[in-house]
């Protein structure tokens, strides 16, 4: 997969169980973003192929069965965290009656007359999160989900993620946070847009004798520049 004349993405292969938690992993530049770009249909694949909950990736068809919560929240500055919401809501043509609901879900009940300009770096992430949320999705691809947060609001965002996915909900974590990795159920790790790894935590570090999963990281690395 390219960007332009540069190949950002090298021969790929994998699949994602429904109803789970996979993190996408890698240091910035590892491809991570042009992956989930391309999962959601804002990036062309011009080689192979890549199939999104059983149809092409990009079909119009999905445009409301994923969710999609950027690294830079995509919110208006001029609206308040509610009325945030129910605009997007009738956007996507979903029904706002659960605005309250995933308000309360991402934590932002006291703030819910606060304008979007007026949120924390945090708030304006969770108020993100939530709009990608609208409509119930099937799969939920989040960037960068929880960085810059501290440590109670991170697990209560975990905590979310595994609530989202018992109830059949797919998500895609990315992160260049190692420390992170270990809450996801399996892992895919990315350099300089090569797949180095795919499995579980356990799995890897069981693999390459370290409990730290950073550890795991650069023997792979190790490994891969030694082979090249």
């Amino acid at each position: 997969m390219s960007r332009g004349r540069h190949e950002v993405l090298h021969g790929l292969t994998f699949t994602v169980a429904r109803g789970t938690v996979t993190g996408l992993l890698g240091p910035n530049g590892s491809g991570k973003t042009t992956l989930m770009r391309a999962l959601v249909g804002a990036q062309v694949i011009d080689s192979g192929s890549l199939e999104v909950l059983g149809m092409p990736a990009g079909s119009a068809a999905l445009r409301h069965r994923i969710g999609y919560s950027t690294q830079d929240p995509a919110i208006y500055d001029d609206l308040t965290v509610t009325e945030n919401l129910r605009y997007f809501a009738s956007v996507l043509g979903t029904d706002p009656s659960n605005v309250a609901g995933l308000v309360d879900e991402v934590g932002l009940s006291d703030s819910v007359r606060k304008l979007g300009g007026q949120l924390s770096g945090g708030q304006r992430s969770r108020l993100s999160l939530a709009v990608a949320l609208l409509g119930t999705p099937e799969l939920l691809v989040l960037d960068e989900p929880t960085v810059g947060f501290d440590p109670l609001v991170r697990r209560d965002l975990w905590r979310l993620f595994y609530r989202l996915a018992e109830a059949g909900v797919t998500l895609l974590v990315s992160s260049h946070v190692m420390d992170e990795a270990g809450r996801c159920e399996r892992l895919l790790l990315l350099r300089e847009g090569l797949l180095l790894a795919d499995g579980s935590p356990a799995e890897l570090r069981d693999r390459n004798g370290t409990d730290d999963l950073e550890e795991v990281f650069l023997q792979l690395v190790e490994k891969r520049e030694q082979l090249s």
